[in-house]
């Protein structure tokens, strides 16, 4: 019996041509994540989409940092969105719009289009670090159009836009898994000859673009890649442990309260008696009595 692998991410690379590939399967991290949040299956399954996408991309993290996938559309989902940092922690979160009715066929098998809508797609790389080396990092962001049906089609004309790489993602995802597949023509280097490098990139898309959602669920990544690619020198690397961790803390809440200002935060206290921040991320619940935001604020409070 064929098992899919759990919540890891492989890379590898093919001998002979100048390509690489990554497969991410995401098995306890992805339903916990789901298990803070209900979603209906169309809207689950677009995130566990975007918690793979997210997954595979974390290996353009060589600081500490964090990437961040988001949508935002004019459709039933306002915002969706899946950030992983350079501990491949992984979370995510749909927001739905209050004004705009999710009907049941929408909520059972509505693609990306039309939930979302009219939009863009997201790519930030956001450093924690500010200087690496003697140098200093940058935040990144890169924004393409939600113009293409599907998570796969946008990431791949970011990567033709922004790097002018040949890259091709896949998708799928399900109540228990969530898996993404990529592979990226690299720069030049073993291969100089452009026919040569056109001919091996044409072999190994063709190859690639027979996997079914099915495989890329229910076989682990070693037999994924014997399927596609046995007839082709690939050299798989060791897998990364993926897992769901969230980045609230109390710390941050406060951080939060302290940046409302003093005015403003007396004004909840009064209006409300205490303060209570909840993480919509893992539904963690900080409550802030009058004498904790009176030591926080360093003095006396109005109420």
């Amino acid at each position: 019996m064929f098992m899919p692998s759990n919540d890891l991410l492989n890379r590898f690379i093919f001998d002979d041509c100048d390509i690489r590939g990554e497969l991410v399967t995401l098995g306890e991290s992805y339903r916990e994540i789901l298990n803070h949040n209900v979603y209906p299956p169309a809207i689950q399954k677009l995130l566990g989409e975007f918690l793979a996408a997210v997954g595979l991309l974390s290996s353009t993290l060589k600081f500490d940092g964090v990437i961040i996938l988001q949508a935002r559309g004019e459709g039933v989902i306002s915002t969706i969105m899946a950030e992983c940092n350079h501990h491949n922690n992984i979370r995510g979160i749909v927001r739905l719009r209050d004004d705009v009715e999710l009907s049941e066929t929408l909520a059972q098998s509505g693609s990306m289009q039309e939930l979302l809508g009219k939009g863009v797609l997201v790519i930030t790389i956001d450093p924690k670090r500010t200087e690496n080396f003697g140098g200093k990092l940058e935040r990144y962001q890169g924004v393409v159009p939600l113009e293409k049906e599907t998570l796969a089609g946008c990431l791949e004309d970011y990567f033709q836009q922004s790097e002018q790489l040949a890259t091709r993602l896949w998708f799928a995802a399900d109540t228990e898994h969530a898996s993404g597949f990529l592979i990226q023509a690299l720069p030049q280097q073993l291969k100089t000859n452009a026919d040569e490098n056109r001919n091996h990139w044409e072999t190994i898309e063709t190859l690639a673009d027979t996997i079914t959602p099915e495989e890329l669920l229910g076989l682990d990544h070693e037999q994924i890649l014997y399927r596609l690619f046995h007839e082709q020198p690939v050299r798989v690397f060791a897998p990364t442990k993926v897992q769901f961790a969230c980045s609230c803390s109390r710390e941050r809440s406060e951080s939060a309260l302290l940046a409302l200002g003093k005015e403003e935060v007396e004004e909840l206290l009064i209006e409300k008696g205490t303060i209570n921040i909840d993480c919509q991320f893992c539904n963690q619940h900080y409550h802030f009595s009058p004498a904790d935001v009176r030591v926080l604020l360093g003095g006396k409070t109005l109420h």
